[in-house]
């Protein structure tokens, strides 16, 4: 198929940094390309792939000093996508809505994958008016407060078998990776190493939405012998990180849509101790990759057991579940049934203003 992959442009494909999005579209992107399908990445011009790249903007938006408004690059690149639209048999957006009202005005095959939170009520009355958008969640639990709109299918997430390699001693330590965040948990992960006694180490961003999170809430707390803060890491140094963790700490406060640090960990045999909101019980499977706990008292006593967990059991429910090549041969399956069912609708697949 002629498929073309419309990313974000915060970040590069795949990021330097932190970037969940950008690094599920590289992985999808890549895969696709290896299963021989004619693959276009429109993306930052910084970005690196085997796919045909269209550059949308010189450098990442969020390393770019230079970019006070990220919306006019996006707006750039969507008259892009459309100029070229013929050339594909279906667009993949993962721009979030940015397309709708454009989308709804041409006939061709399009889907999104929806990356973050629904349960914003700002998005009721967008996707009232919407209906007909195909869209796909990377959980099931994502959907729920929008239950009603145009789902596909739910395709969780997938990493190259290859990406991270399994570490079958693991260490002391406990890690958390990600941002620093009130959703993301690191006050409850610092709670959860002292109570047990555990070191903890933090590889994580800050926003600049949430520094100030960060100085009132956070940064008296790292003044700990137990706990070090490393900062933000790149992709070379996951493996390290987490392969020699004891455990990694998913303490969300929120409706986690996914998770990927979640089965980059598991890709390690690195078991997962993690609150059960969102995604998660979707993602970790209780006594064999994790254990999924209530409470900061319950991932205390979690500490003190997940090390009798077989760390191959780990590794092994990743290769069956959550692998790039099982992830794009569920979006392929999505993109044939939408190409299918445009061709009895219409008599034909086309691409062109209604």
């Amino acid at each position: 198929m002629k498929i073309a992959q419309i990313a974000p442009l915060y970040e590069s494909v795949p990021p330097s940094y932190y970037g969940g999005t950008e690094r599920v579209v590289s992985y999808l992107t890549e895969e696709l390309v290896r299963q021989q399908h004619q693959v276009t990445l429109f993306a930052s011009g910084d970005s690196v792939t085997s796919a045909r790249l269209v550059p949308c903007c010189q450098k990442s938006l969020r390393l770019d000093r230079d970019c006070i408004d990220p919306l006019p690059h996006h707006l750039l690149m969507l008259e892009r996508v459309y100029r070229m639209a013929r050339e594909f048999d279906v667009l993949h957006f993962h721009v979030d809505y940015l397309h709708y009202p454009i989308s709804r005005r041409y006939r061709f095959n399009h889907l999104t994958t929806l990356h973050g939170r629904l349960d914003i009520a700002d998005l009721v009355p967008l996707y009232r008016e919407f209906t007909e958008v195909p869209v796909v969640s990377i959980s099931n639990s994502q959907r729920l407060p929008l239950s009603w709109i145009n789902w596909q299918g739910t395709v969780l997430h997938g990493l190259p078998p290859d990406l991270l390699s399994f570490n079958p001693k693991g260490g002391d330590y406990l890690a958390f990776a990600g941002r620093i965040s009130p959703e993301k948990g690191v006050d409850a992960a610092i709670a959860i190493a002292k109570a047990s006694g555990v070191r903890l180490k933090i590889a994580a961003k800050v926003d600049k939405a949430d520094r100030d999170f960060y100085r009132s809430e956070i940064e008296q707390l790292l003044d700990d012998p137990l706990v070090e803060y490393i900062g933000e890491i790149g992709e070379n140094e996951k493996q390290e990180f987490l392969g020699n963790a004891l455990a990694l700490i998913f303490p969300i406060n929120w409706e986690e849509p996914f998770g990927l640090v979640m089965i980059e960990s598991m890709s390690c045999g690195t078991p997962v101790i993690a609150f059960g909101r969102g995604s998660v019980p979707e993602v970790v499977r209780e006594g064999l990759s994790g254990l999924v706990v209530a409470d900061i008292e319950g991932a205390v006593r979690a500490v003190g057991q997940v090390g009798s967990l077989s760390r191959i059991a780990s590794r092994r429910y990743f290769e069956e579940k959550f692998t790039a090549a099982r992830m794009a041969a569920d979006y392929v399956a999505i993109y044939q049934k939408m190409a299918q069912s445009a061709t009895k609708g219409s008599g034909q697949a086309g691409i062109g203003p209604r």
